[in-house]
């Protein structure tokens, strides 16, 4: 399984951009998938995840209500929506996967990375 992340790009405060990861490969298996991020000088933190069974979706404090995490009802896309963007949210955003079961938050949980894909908020 590979993941592919895209959408990220230069923005200002208070605009909106949609990440997409697109999952690829022969796996049958469902999985739970994650959002990352990390700035420079910082270590990389949860964002929101979407489980494949059991438990619920997850958003860090910092993004909630202004981003939503979704997929595509057929686990080969997730998506994330971030509204309202913030120079704080200036990172490298990641994608992950998991085959756990569950709300899983810490990124060791995840198996499957994509590539990151930046993301610049001016004020």
């Amino acid at each position: 399984v590979q993941l592919q992340a895209s959408g990220g790009g230069l923005v200002q405060a208070g605009d909106s951009l949609r990440l997409s990861c697109a999952r690829s490969g022969r796996t049958f298996r469902r999985l739970g998938m994650g959002w990352f991020r990390q700035a420079p000088g910082k270590e990389r933190e949860v964002v929101a995840t979407i489980p494949w069974s059991g438990g619920s979706i997850y958003y860090a404090d910092s993004v909630k209500g202004r981003f939503t995490i979704s997929g595509d009802g057929t686990g080969n896309m997730v998506y994330l929506q971030m509204n309202s963007l913030k120079p704080e949210d200036t990172a490298v955003y990641y994608c992950a996967a998991t085959a756990s079961w569950g709300t899983r938050v810490r990124s060791l949980d995840y198996d499957i990375w994509g590539q990151g894909t930046q993301v610049t908020v001016s004020s």
